[in-house]
């Protein structure tokens, strides 16, 4: 199987253009395993929705999203105005992206990537305003810039896959958490594409997969992802991870990220804390797999990451049936972070990092970026 055939088994989110004009299309991530439906968003506020929503998810996968968002923003508003026969200005078309972008960048706040795209689009359609472009000129130079930051992140999955497959043992049992796999992106995945790769290149892989409470990406989108590729799982609760690391079943833990601070803090889903620990416990390699969009270098450590609080139904109720009792009070952090000292490396798409991050994780950022230095 081809690297191609992986990206293209599960398709997440992509951009068209019909007689009605532009679309966001997505495959519902809230219907799976049970049902796969797909979402024709033609509205940037539907596509704010879907991502608070959890139709789609995922820190790479958001952050394509939001920067189709902000196309079919200034899309739509163009639309609307030959319709009416009236002429849309440069100065209407910048405001409106920008009003988009706040738009998205209230979603979630956790997931860097949101940010990093939204505002490498604020960037494309302020330098086009600065060009003199026309607002059709705009649109275009936006609707290829998305286009562009979706076919990097497939370009990233294919080389954290063929990295992080080199840390892969033939016979090597893996723990994973929550879903770091093509649904969560453009592409292969993160933490998944390392299993793919290893397991296309004829590695036999066993997958120990956490349901990952409250939500159950890993029971619901995981499994089903790794099944359809024919890669072998065991579904296991959350609970029942450090039980199987004490009895040797598991190598190496895998895990994707929501965002890296500049120490090499990890923010993923909730749990992955423990999960680090109980690896650090017993001495197995934690890793991370993330592009270097993922990482912000402006924050020092994790501290200072902004942690997502969701709704309580989330942990009161799954899928409409209450669980828990009525009234009662509840905590539900969807993010938690892993101190840098629990990782054993950090995958990206240019290379692997590892102790001491501060200064590896800073290289991999200007390798990916020539010339670029973060404050």
């Amino acid at each position: 199987m081809a690297d191609e055939d992986l990206q293209r088994r599960v398709r997440t989110v992509w951009w068209e253009t019909d007689e009605q004009g532009a679309a966001v299309w997505l495959v519902d991530q809230s219907l799976l395993p049970q049902q796969v439906a797909y979402l024709c968003l033609r509205h940037e506020q539907d596509v704010a929705d879907a991502i608070i929503t959890l139709k789609v998810r995922g820190a790479p996968a958001i952050g394509v999203t939001a920067a189709f968002g902000v196309a079919l923003g200034l899309y739509r508003l163009l639309q609307i105005h030959d319709q009416h026969a009236k002429p849309l200005t440069s100065v209407e078309a910048l405001a409106h992206v920008a009003h988009v972008c706040a738009l998205l960048g209230r979603t979630r706040p956790t997931a860097v990537n949101l940010f990093w795209a939204i505002e490498r689009m604020k960037a494309c359609a302020e330098q086009s305003f600065s060009a003199q472009l026309s607002v059709l000129e705009m649109r275009e130079r936006l609707t290829r810039e998305a286009q562009a930051i979706a076919d990097e992140d497939v370009d990233a999955c294919m080389r954290m896959g063929h990295y992080g497959a080199e840390l892969i043992a033939d016979g090597d049992t893996l723990l994973t958490h929550c879903n770091a796999g093509a649904l969560a992106t453009a592409g292969m995945g993160t933490a998944l594409a390392p299993i793919y790769t290893a397991h296309k290149g004829g590695k036999h892989v066993h997958v120990f997969v956490d349901e990952t409470r409250p939500v159950l990406q890993g029971a619901r989108l995981t499994a089903w992802e790794l099944q359809q590729e024919g890669v072998p799982l065991t579904l296991i609760t959350d609970n029942m991870a450090g039980h199987f690391m004490r009895h040797g079943n598991i190598r190496a833990v895998f895990v994707g990220a929501d965002r890296i601070a500049a120490n090499g803090d990890v923010a993923n889903k909730i749990g992955t804390y423990s999960v680090a620990v109980l690896a650090h416990a017993h001495q197995i390699p934690f890793y991370v797999v993330a592009p270097c969009s993922t990482i912000d270098l402006k924050l020092a450590s994790g501290e200072l990451i902004p942690i997502e609080q969701r709704l309580s139904d989330e942990v009161t109720a799954i899928r409409g049936t209450q669980i828990a009792p009525t009234g009662v009070q509840v905590a539900n952090p969807a993010f938690d972070v892993t101190p840098h000292h629990y990782v054993t490396a950090i995958i990206t798409e240019c290379g692997i990092a590892r102790p001491s991050y501060q200064e590896t994780l800073r290289q991999l950022c200007l390798a990916r970026i020539p010339g670029k230095v973060d404050a």
